[in-house]
């Protein structure tokens, strides 16, 4: 049976979709080719169909994550630093640090994606670019290229501190640490203000 371009685009995109969420679960190397076929309802051969490799979907899939992230969260925040602080309360919510599948692939496969393969962490650096413009843009409207930096710290203190909490076995501690994390990131963004 032949099937269309379009069925065979939207089954590519069900194995991108569903392969990014069991990456964030089971990380890069705790997830096969068999796992990550079966959860889109697909035998392991296939993968070969529409990918070279595990190494070729993993790329594609942290690359679609990053992109899902920044038009499903970043781009629907208000602008400038009020949109940062929105951004700022959702990511250390206690539903966003215990929805691992839906949650934030920075927080989930930072440590594995340093370790993966040169195109993998490229598509990474591609989408984390697009994440630190954007917020540089909204920390400094009028002269973006000089928040880069700190843009990049924000989201690397951002994505530590959801790890940290997510390790955590005292529900309490890890609460409070997603309030200390909105209490840091907030203080990082008035010293930018006021420099």
């Amino acid at each position: 049976m032949r099937y269309t371009k379009e069925h065979k685009q939207q089954t590519k995109q069900r194995i991108i979709a569903t392969a990014g969420r069991r990456l964030k679960r089971d990380g890069i190397d705790g997830s096969g080719v068999a796992t990550l076929m079966k959860d889109a309802g697909l035998t392991n051969g296939t993968l070969y169909a529409y990918f070279t490799s595990k190494d070729e979907l993993v790329t594609t899939a942290v690359a679609d994550q990053m992109r899902a992230q920044h038009e499903n969260i970043v781009a629907h925040a208000a602008p400038g630093r009020a949109g940062l602080e929105q951004i700022v309360r959702w990511y250390f919510s206690p539903e966003q640090r215990d929805s691992i599948d839906d949650g934030c692939p920075n927080a989930a496969l930072l440590d594995e994606i340093a370790r993966s393969t040169d195109p993998t962490r490229q598509a990474y650096t591609d989408g984390a670019l697009i994440l630190i413009d954007d917020f540089a843009a909204r920390l400094a409207p009028h002269d973006p290229p000089s928040a880069r930096l700190k843009a990049l710290g924000l989201l690397g203190m951002m994505a530590g501190t959801l790890q940290l909490s997510r390790a955590l076995t005292d529900r309490q501690l890890a609460d409070q640490l997603l309030e200390q994390g909105i209490r840091n990131a907030l203080v990082l963004l008035d010293a930018e203000r006021h420099n």
